[in-house]
């Protein structure tokens, strides 16, 4: 009998008929993750509790394929919210296969002044992952499809910052966000094992540093100097790592964390 023939390199990376719901779509990471899902010949629902600024990121997107881009009103740390908004965007664009997660409501406080309730709320963020996972799950379960969940971890998830690196510059990397970034690692883990038998793939990708240009460039000089590739990432290069997770060329992959830091977890 003749070998059936593998799907192509382009195929299994295409995105045509997909759609991606995105939280935190319009911001520095965001708007490249965004930019991919779309340039994949996907359709792009973006998120953002601004609806505005959600529908005018989203009209911005290419359209290789024809499809159309959508926005949607989502705050991810408030359950109301994530209902109406996943609900809008499953209307809106008729279905969602793959989720991004994300969205960060961020603090800046860091472990010499984070207050027990900023700590508290900011694991919040970790909690929408969760329950925009969950809806996902149900929603693909329901239609008797495939989906994959994208969440995002970060090199501070897996490990401690380098207190010389920030020491006299600027306050120390949050305790709150790697308390979130470790906790969203193994969220991966845990809903890949149980959501496999549901067709559904979750899967981590953590960046490393990643400024934009606004941050304070003395400590950009330090952090570049635990680097072995000795700079900053820039967004587009994360566009790679993504689109294997979301489209069909990562099909075997569940349960990862990808990190992507320049190597700066390697020693």
């Amino acid at each position: 009998m003749p070998t059936q023939a593998e799907p192509t390199v382009q195929k299994l990376f295409d995105l045509t008929g997909k759609v991606t719901l995105i939280t935190g779509g319009t911001g520095w990471l965001g708007s490249s993750f965004s930019a991919a899902l779309a340039e994949a010949g996907g359709t792009v629902v973006i998120s953002s509790r601004d609806a505005d600024r959600a529908r005018v990121a989203a009209e911005s997107l290419p359209s290789p394929a024809g499809a159309h881009h959508h926005g949607v009103a989502l705050d991810h740390t408030d359950a109301t919210s994530i209902a109406d908004g996943f609900q809008a965007a499953v209307e809106t664009a008729g279905q969602v296969d793959i989720l991004v997660n994300n969205g960060l409501d961020p603090i800046g406080n860091d472990l010499t002044d984070c207050t027990f309730e900023q700590f508290a709320r900011h694991q919040a963020n970790t909690a929408g992952y969760f329950e925009l996972a969950r809806l996902l799950r149900n929603h693909i379960v329901q239609r008797e499809a495939k989906g994959s969940v994208i969440l995002l971890g970060s090199m501070y998830g897996q490990v401690a910052s380098y207190p010389d690196a920030y020491e006299g510059i600027t306050p120390a990397s949050p305790v709150a966000y790697h308390a979130h970034k470790g906790g969203v690692i193994h969220l991966a883990r845990h809903l890949a094992a149980y959501y496999a038998k549901d067709r559904v793939r979750v899967n981590c990708i953590s960046p490393g540093p990643f400024p934009p240009d606004r941050v304070n460039q003395d400590m950009v000089k330090q952090l570049c100097t635990k680097l072995p590739m000795k700079r900053m990432g820039k967004p587009y290069e994360l566009k790679g790592t993504l689109l294997l997770l979301a489209s069909d060329a990562g099909s075997y992959i569940t349960g990862q964390n990808i990190t992507v830091d320049g190597g700066w977890t390697s020693w």
